[in-house]
């Protein structure tokens, strides 16, 4: 046999490949490993959960604050002085409670020009019962003059309010003034009118009166004498009422929570006060009644709650205390802040009204009907990408984590119910591997 001999350079090369083949080898195998050691690495540094169904409590969670169920401001009919003030902050009251007594000679003065009014109603009477006189006459024609320039005045005076009434209306529609301050100048045109209907039934009656005496005494005429004298006897009525109006009472039974005035200050008939402390109101005070939660709920929510729903009330004042109410309203009407839409919710305070106070803000949780046999995983564990996709990072055997999108249900305090995306034994990270967080977005909860 022939041997054949190759060139010294030939065997060089050959060695030369051979080497480089082995490292290529060596090295592939190297990344390999490498690449098996950091995916177990990730995995044993990440905790992993194993995706279970269980039932799942419905509970929807929101802040709040404590409120009153009813409060009003106290005021007099009309503008005046405070004469007397018989209340403090903190005070209860019952209804129809005197709250003060405003300043009243005014109204005494009318009630004594009213009584007046039916003493010569009488007087006047008492005269066509017993016949007439030539000087009752002149006195009767003297009447019916001064009452059609009662009527003349009253007249100008209507047509004084009615122009004020329009003025300041269209004051109102450009948002210029409180449609309080309005109602001001519409009960001034509505009095008005009923001052010159009188007025002009006090210039008829005069006239009939005049009438009767230059005709002589009739049963008819002794009619209408009765007649003047009950009107009379209404407009002491009326002056009575504005009388007793001076005095403020309570319109219902609560606590006087704040006091805005003082024995001789100046208040108006307001209708609302000023929600800061410090500044000046022209009411009396604010009488509040019972305690509720105002809540605001994510319109996602929303379709979970309904009215007579549990609630369990957690306040920062007394953080070992659960207390207990339920939905007592929800609002027809959203409203959006910051971008979010939100429904109004009023829960009734069940329990604790003896340590909540008006102001307070508490934490609440809304208990539901249960989810049952439910896909559950920890809200921890669910991603929400740049792009709003929901998902989880799965953790499948050696193989480097993957990213799974999902289907969000119900969320329950620190669980959440999985529609589509996993399955039952699924192992999932509770966080996303190193390098995979996106800047600027949450990743322990898309909600």
């Amino acid at each position: 046999m022939t041997t054949v001999q190759l060139p010294k350079r030939t065997k060089s090369i050959g060695l030369w490949l051979g080497g480089l083949i082995a490292i290529g080898l060596a090295g592939s195998t190297l990344i390999y490993l490498q690449q098996r050691q950091r995916t177990a690495d990730i995995l044993s540094s990440q905790q992993t959960i194993q995706v279970e169904r269980q039932d799942l409590a419905s509970q929807i969670l929101a802040g709040g604050v404590v409120q009153a169920e009813r409060s009003t401001t106290l005021s007099p009919e009309g503008s005046g002085k405070i004469a007397e003030l018989f209340i403090q902050e903190g005070d209860s009251v019952t209804q129809g409670q005197v709250i003060a007594r405003m300043v009243s000679r005014r109204s005494q003065a009318e009630v004594a020009q009213a009584q007046a009014t039916v003493a010569q109603a009488q007087a006047d009477l008492r005269q066509r019962q017993f016949g007439v006189r030539s000087e009752e006459i002149t006195q009767a024609r003297a009447r019916v003059n001064a009452a059609q320039a009662a009527v003349d005045v009253t007249q100008a005076a209507l047509n004084k309010a009615q122009n004020e009434r329009v003025r300041f209306q269209q004051l109102a529609d450009r948002g210029a003034i409180s449609l309080n301050e309005l109602e001001t100048y519409t009960t001034t045109e509505a009095q008005a009118e009923a001052n010159l209907k009188a007025e002009a039934q006090r210039l008829e009656e005069s006239k009939a009166a005049l009438a009767a005496l230059t005709n002589g005494t009739r049963p008819e005429e002794i009619i209408q004498g009765e007649a003047a004298l009950a009107q009379a006897e209404a407009g002491l009525e009326s002056a009575q009422i504005d009388l007793d109006d001076t005095i403020v009472r309570a319109p219902f039974a609560g606590v006087i929570t704040r006091r805005f005035a003082e024995t001789g200050d100046f208040v108006t008939p307001t209708t609302a006060a000023s929600s800061d402390d410090g500044a000046t109101s022209t009411s009396i005070a604010e009488l509040s009644s019972g305690l509720e939660v105002d809540a605001k709920v994510p319109e996602a929510s929303i379709a979970k709650l309904k009215v007579g729903q549990s609630v369990e009330i957690v306040s920062t004042a007394y953080p070992a205390e659960t207390f207990k109410g339920e939905i007592t309203l929800i609002a027809p009407r959203a409203t959006r802040e910051e971008q979010v839409t939100f429904f109004q919710v009023k829960v009734k305070i069940l329990s604790g009204q003896d340590l909540l106070r008006s102001g307070m803000t508490v934490r609440l949780t809304f208990i539901g009907e249960p989810v049952e046999d439910a896909l559950v995983i920890p809200l921890a564990a669910l991603v929400t990408q740049s792009d709003g996709e929901r998902g989880v990072y799965l953790a499948e055997g050696e193989a480097t984590p993957t990213f799974q999108s999902v289907e969000v249900g119900t969320i329950s305090g620190a669980q959440v119910e999985i529609l589509e995306g996993v399955e039952a034994g699924d192992r999932i990270l509770i966080e996303p591997p190193p390098g995979q967080v996106i800047e600027g977005v949450d990743t322990t909860g898309g909600f």
